[in-house]
């Protein structure tokens, strides 16, 4: 049975030698409003996860539906990406 936290939950970032990770885990009701966008076949755009709420700094991109788990947003970004423009260093 899956976990659904009382409110949005954010992962500390992790990182490999090119991306920054972060998951979020949604609550029961912004899951059930992501099913309805997505029916749990497609990533989601900026413009649709912060519409749900999920808070975080510019550059984020949903890379990956975790299939056991669709309430576990994927995130990445390029490593020495500007939080505040959102663009990737050179």
């Amino acid at each position: 049975m899956p976990h659904y936290p009382d409110e949005i939950e954010y992962s500390e970032k992790y990182q490999d030698d090119k991306y920054e990770y972060r998951h979020v885990i949604l609550t029961k009701e912004k899951a059930k409003e992501m099913y309805k966008m997505t029916s749990g076949k497609r990533l989601l755009e900026e413009a649709e996860w912060r519409g749900l709420r999920v808070q975080q700094s510019l550059g984020w991109q949903h890379y990956e539906i975790h299939r056991p788990e669709p309430h576990i947003l994927l995130f990445r970004r390029p490593l020495g990406t500007d939080p505040t423009t959102g663009r990737a260093s050179a």
